[in-house]
């Protein structure tokens, strides 16, 4: 599979929008020297979709579903943000986000998507804030949230979150809409303290046994992987990761509290 067929076949919305041009730059020079010179069948393919979503209404788009593809997408573009954050770009965060992307997709997609990823990652006037609004207005919430995880990981594979990816992550989840506890409970993942347990069950110390086991719930169902099902079966990874460290954080808080 070319990687112009493997991109023209995996997208939906993204192929609109400040996205769409993200990924028009990074594949213009990339698939016209496949190609040499004879013409994109990416490109043609895209714009014949981006025509037909032009003449969409808002509304339609807006309930549209999201593809594995757009999230795979938005992902590449919002983890080459994260990445260059600090100013530095660790051999071990870019080496995540391909072993995130093989165990995904298995090596020829996982190839094709790097290979996109390094192109994307050259672009210097990436606008943080239109590619995350579009997101959250054709993106659905568990999915947004996943995104929030993955990013984490991508920032965390170099042993450690910096003060400036912190922050880059953090104005990432208030254009994407996600809330102060939807937020810390995902950081909080990736952290080591002592308050760590109530964080990921978007908890504080002074709730009762009863708080606990409502917030279990909740969050398990918040979390549970079949709301990404929608995306295929390689996204529930993340998602399985996310729900099982739900259960780590109940389990702790049983084990402390003797209920």
């Amino acid at each position: 599979m070319s990687v112009s067929k493997w991109i023209g076949g995996a997208l939906g919305w993204s192929l609109g929008g400040p996205i769409g041009a993200i990924i028009g730059v990074a594949l213009g020079s990339f698939v016209d020297s496949l190609s040499k010179g004879k013409g994109s069948p990416f490109l043609e393919e895209g714009q014949r979709q981006q025509n037909r979503r032009v003449n969409s209404t808002r509304q339609t788009r807006q309930h549209q579903q999201t593809q594995s593809g757009d999230f795979e997408v938005s992902l590449l573009i919002l983890a080459s943000i994260v990445i260059k954050a600090d100013g530095v770009q660790d051999q071990r965060e870019l080496d995540f986000v391909r072993q995130q992307f093989v165990s995904m997709y298995g090596k020829e997609r996982a190839n094709h998507a790097f290979k996109l990823f390094k192109s994307i990652n050259n672009q210097n006037n990436i606008s943080t804030r239109q590619v995350c609004l579009q997101i959250k207005q054709m993106m659905d919430h568990p999915s947004r949230l996943q995104l929030m995880h993955f990013l984490f990981g991508i920032a965390k594979a170099d042993g450690t979150v910096t003060d400036d990816e912190e922050r880059q992550i953090y104005t990432m989840a208030g254009y994407l809409g996600i809330n102060s506890r939807d937020y810390d409970s995902i950081k909080a993942m990736f952290y080591k303290s002592s308050d760590n347990a109530y964080k990921i069950l978007e908890i504080d110390k002074s709730a009762t046994d009863d708080d606990i086991k409502k917030a279990y719930r909740k969050m398990a169902k918040k979390y549970h992987p079949d709301k990404v099902i929608h995306l295929g079966k390689e996204h529930q990874v993340g998602a399985e990761e996310k729900f099982r460290q739900v259960q780590v954080a109940y389990e702790q808080l049983q084990k402390e509290r003797g209920f």
